[in-house]
Parts: structure tokens; C-alpha cells; sequence
């Protein structure tokens, strides 16, 4: 060890009671300063290793100096100028996580990790965004979701230029569209995944853990993603706007989806019929057309159906559930945009206007309907005499003539 060193930062700085220990620490926070600013002497770099010949992982408590020699990891091609970086990098390799909550006994690899896992049992939530209500407790979490105000995304693709919020969504991007690497193999089927995170969820899989509980319902999630995303069905949490109608949402796909509404973009294509789509399920529905795959079947009766959706809709004609209730008057529906739609005989919301006459609609299908007065369109034919309707009750009603 350099006694000139931590002599120099004993004399510029009141000791105290500090121990050798935290000097060291000092001289590591001033060396890391000095590296990142572009100045400091390569002399003045300092080599401390740990003694301890004992377990890996679990012996290093001491913070490791940045060394002259760059640490190589021998299971990807990379280098780490700090060991202790260089250490966590091999704990993941090996399995290790030698930092322990205390208080639910979960480990981490990382002594960071659980001093933000820390703060979910405190409830502290340091770090508060300037724009809305929300707090994080990483000022790493507080960055991406600024992002989401200010829409940067200041991570681009050298190869196709799509741009993005996160370095972690750009790495995904490459491997899943340019290089097709896929380096996190399931030991049990034969999947790979692009990322160690995505594996561990798929293990899921085969083992049925499902660790994240609703406090509210306590139904279980394989991902604590979904489990936030499932507390907004109990909280009624829209946060995602349209700037254009101020629609509010409570998926921002569902958000990105609906923008598209607007824009009249139609990225997905069929590669059967040329047809359009703006969102990939609906595509994904209507390649079934073609195909005749109906995939999800009834277990009560003999019909079959092309989206899960469709199914569970269905049971709740054998079971009689309506789960949607109206919370002015107590009326049931079936499906949530039954009760949406209903809401607006108590509200008069009418949210279609009618560009030519300006006459307001409670629903979309009504408003393409109420067009036809203006653009004379007769898209309903009748098989034996060729007359033309606007209407499919009005052709229903003409066909009785010819019985």
C-alpha cells in the first residue's frame, strides 16, 4: 500500500477517527474525480487487492481501487478498469449474490442494488419528478421517466437510426433486429434469449413462479411489470395522454396504438392480401382468416375461437358473469367497453362530431353510419334485383318484397 498517498489525503482533509479503510475510500472518490475531469497523474494510481484468500464474492467488502491493469473477464470479451465492477462481473457469472436484504432475506450481486431495494420496505421515495406527482427511488429511474415528458430519446441505432430512451433498448434492438445474438440459453427447452432478464422471466415458465403479489386481489405475476400495470385496474390510473383528443390511457401501447388513429398509419401488412393494420394483434387475428385457425376452444360447448379474448367473452355466456359495473345506476355488462359506452347516458358525452353537419354521436360505428347522408355511399346490395342501400336493415327489410 502507498503510505505517501494516504498520508497526502490525511493532511489535506481532517481525519478524525477515520481508519485506514476510509482513506482509501477517499483516495478512490478523488482518483475517480480526477479520471472522469481528464486530469491526474498515472503515478498517483494505487493497486489494492483484497488478502483474504477466502470466498469470492462474500470477501469483498473492502471498495477495490482502480488498477494499472485493466481486469479482462474471461466469459465475454470485455474489460474492467475497476475491480470492484470487474468483481460484481464475475458474481454474475458464478451465480453469487452476496448482499442480503435483512429484512425479506432477498440477495443481490450488487451492493447498489440493495440499497435501492432498501427503500421498498422504508417507502422512501427520494428522488421527485418536477413536472407531475410521480417519485422514484434511483435518480437512474428518475432520468428514463423524464423521458417520458420531454420525449428524448438520445440512444441511436449506427444502422437503422431508430432512436431510443434507454442504452438497455438499444442493445435489445440490435441483437433482436441486426445481429440476431441471442447468448442467454434455457437449460430445459431449447430457447435463447437476448438478455439474462428475459431468460429468467421464461424460466417462469417451466417453474410456475409468479413472486409478484397484488396487495389488493393478491393474484401473483410472473414480472413485477405486469403487477404495476394490474394496480391500475384497481386504482383507475390513466396516466398516458393524447395530445391530440386528450384520450387517456392506461397502457402507453395502448397510447401508441391509438395515436395512430390519427396519423392513419397502418405498419403491419398481411402478406397474403396487402391489408393494413394498425396494431400487430389485430394482424395477428386476421391472418387467421386466412388460414381458418380458430386455436382457442370452448370446454363447455364445441365452438371455437381466433383470440383468447373472444373466448372468455364467450364463457360468460355459460356462466352468466359481468364482471363491468356501472357505478352510477349498477347496471352489468359483459365487457368493459359495454360499460364505457353506457357511461355516456349519464355523462351525454357524445365524442364524434360529424365533419359536414357537426352532428355529435355517442359512437364511432354511428357516426360512419350517419356519413353515408353526406357521401351517398351504398355498400348493401340486394342478390335479385341489384338495388343498392345504405343500411343493412333497410336492404334486410327490402328483401321481404321478393318472398
Amino acid at each position: 500500500m502507498s503510505n505517501t498517498l494516504v498520508n497526502d489525503v490525511c493532511k489535506s482533509e481532517p481525519v478524525d477517527d477515520k481508519g485506514e479503510d476510509d482513506v482509501l475510500c477517499d483516495l478512490l472518490s478523488r482518483h475517480v474525480n480526477n479520471v472522469s475531469s481528464g486530469f491526474g497523474n498515472a503515478d498517483d494510481v494505487v493497486d489494492v487487492e483484497q488478502a483474504d484468500d477466502s470466498d469470492t464474492c462474500n470477501s469483498w467488502d473492502q471498495t477495490t481501487i482502480i488498477s494499472h491493469t485493466p481486469h479482462p473477464c474471461d466469459v465475454h470479451d470485455r474489460q474492467f478498469t475497476r475491480g470492484d465492477c470487474w468483481k460484481n462481473d464475475l458474481c454474475i457469472h458464478a451465480g453469487e449474490e452476496p448482499h442480503m436484504c435483512d429484512v425479506c432475506h432477498k440477495l443481490f450481486t450488487e451492493f447498489g442494488s440493495l440499497k435501492i431495494h432498501m427503500l421498498t420496505h422504508t417507502g422512501e421515495s427520494a428522488h421527485k419528478c418536477g413536472i407531475c406527482t410521480k417519485a422514484f427511488m434511483s435518480s437512474s429511474d428518475l432520468t428514463k421517466h423524464q423521458r417520458t415528458h420531454t420525449r428524448d430519446r438520445p440512444y441511436i441505432c449506427d444502422v437503422c437510426h431508430t432512436q431510443f430512451t434507454q442504452r438497455g433498448h438499444l442493445k435489445s434492438h440490435m441483437m433482436r433486429i441486426h445481429t440476431g445474438e441471442r447468448p442467454h440459453k434455457c437449460g430445459i427447452c431449447t430457447k435463447a434469449f437476448i438478455s439474462s432478464s428475459d431468460l429468467t422471466k421464461h424460466q417462469r415458465t417451466h417453474t410456475g413462479e409468479r413472486p409478484h403479489t397484488c396487495d389488493v386481489c393478491h393474484k401473483r405475476f410472473t414480472e413485477r411489470g405486469d403487477l404495476n400495470v394490474h394496480i391500475r385496474t384497481h386504482t383507475g390510473e390513466r396516466p398516458h395522454t393524447c395530445d391530440v383528443c386528450h384520450k387517456r390511457f392506461t397502457f402507453r401501447h395502448n397510447l401508441n396504438v391509438h395515436m395512430r388513429m390519427h396519423t392513419g398509419e397502418r405498419p403491419y401488412v398481411c402478406n397474403v392480401c396487402a391489408k393494413a393494420f394498425a396494431a400487430s394483434r389485430d394482424l395477428k387475428k386476421h391472418m387467421f382468416t386466412h388460414t381458418g385457425e380458430r386455436p382457442h376452444k370452448c370446454g363447455i360447448c364445441t365452438k371455437a375461437f381466433m383470440s383468447s379474448s373472444g373466448l372468455t367473452r364467450h364463457q360468460r355466456t355459460h356462466t352468466g358473469d359481468r364482471p363491468y359495473s356501472c357505478d352510477v345506476c349498477h347496471k352489468q355488462f359483459t365487457e368493459h367497453w359495454l360499460l364505457n359506452l353506457h357511461m355516456r347516458t349519464h355523462s351525454g358525452e357524445r365524442p364524434h362530431k360529424c365533419d359536414v353537419c357537426h352532428k355529435r354521436f355517442t359512437q364511432r360505428g354511428n357516426l360512419n353510419l350517419h356519413m353515408r347522408t353526406h357521401t351517398g355511399e351504398r355498400p348493401h346490395m340486394c342478390d335479385v334485383c341489384h338495388k343498392r342501400f345504405s343500411y343493412s336493415s333497410s336492404l334486410n327489410v327490402h328483401m321481404r318484397t321478393h318472398w
